[in-house]
């Protein structure tokens, strides 16, 4: 049977939205590759599952291109909870992932933020393969000028890595994104952030997804850079990070250690699984 799904992006980063609350959906990581596919499927970064959940408003399921299923995905959270919040009209949705319960809330006109929760700083948490600092990891990740100053880890629900650079026109993000994302220090491989400080409250950043390769955006990843940096002092609780695709706004939340998100949602067109 023919399945409807949405194409959605935020800030360019772009989701095939699967509606499955009436008849499961099951895609085997052969089928996630097929969709994913830019040339000959219909194409996106991530796969994504709306499903039926007990006490939320849904269950949501990610995977990356490359078939392997994920915990979470902070672009697509934010498409998702728009989604659900314009169908029932409520200004928050409640989403339960494997990473855990996220809030969406509206926050403007197709603008949407989304709780993260708090982020995972201890080694065991990312994971790594051995006990580090995680404020700065002691490990050899990969040879290159722009990259020697020890890169911070980061657990959004999932892991990234982050290296601060002084030109992010300059950094080897094509080159050493692949190495790092399968370096032995981490077991589940990681996301990699190449980010650029630019003042208290603005930091460039482009990330290597894991499973997906360099995107437009990377939610998970702007929330990363921005915990990594104010770890360091780097910059304050709260900044605007500038991605390919756009701007987001993250806030490490004092209170609470919350990671709040806020950017906007869009829907590209409708369609059809075969």
């Amino acid at each position: 049977m023919s399945r409807p799904f949405l194409k959605m992006n935020g800030l360019g980063n772009d989701f095939v939205v699967v509606e499955a609350r009436s008849a499961p959906f099951a895609p085997s990581a052969a089928d996630v590759r097929a969709i994913a596919d830019r040339a000959a499927g219909i194409g996106c970064d991530q796969l994504i599952a709306i499903e039926p959940g007990e006490g939320v408003d849904a269950r949501v399921r990610f995977w990356n291109a490359d078939g392997e299923e994920v915990s979470a995905c902070g672009n697509g959270t934010r498409c998702v909870g728009w989604l659900l919040m314009q169908a029932s009209g409520k200004d928050h949705a409640v989403m339960e992932t494997r990473a855990g319960l996220l809030v969406a809330s509206r926050a403007g006109e197709r603008l949407v933020s989304v709780d993260m929760g708090k982020p995972g700083l201890e080694w065991a948490q990312i994971p790594l393969s051995q006990d580090q600092d995680t404020r700065a990891l002691d490990a050899s990740l990969y040879d290159h000028p722009a990259l020697s100053v020890p890169p911070g880890a980061v657990s959004i629900g999932n892991p990234h890595v982050v290296f601060f650079v002084d030109d992010i026109e300059a950094a080897p993000i094509r080159e050493a994104g692949p190495v790092v994302e399968r370096h032995p220090l981490f077991p589940e491989h990681v996301n990699v952030g190449f980010a650029q400080v630019k003042a208290r409250d603005r930091i460039r950043l482009r990330v290597w997804e894991r499973g997906a390769g360099l995107t437009q955006a990377c939610g998970t990843g702007a929330c990363a850079a921005l915990v990594a940096a104010a770890r360091r002092d780097l910059t304050d609780r709260s900044a605007t990070l500038e991605l390919d695709g756009g701007e987001l706004l993250i806030e490490w939340r004092a209170k609470d250690d919350h990671v709040i998100m806020t950017g906007p949602a869009a829907v590209d067109f409708a369609g059809e699984l075969p």
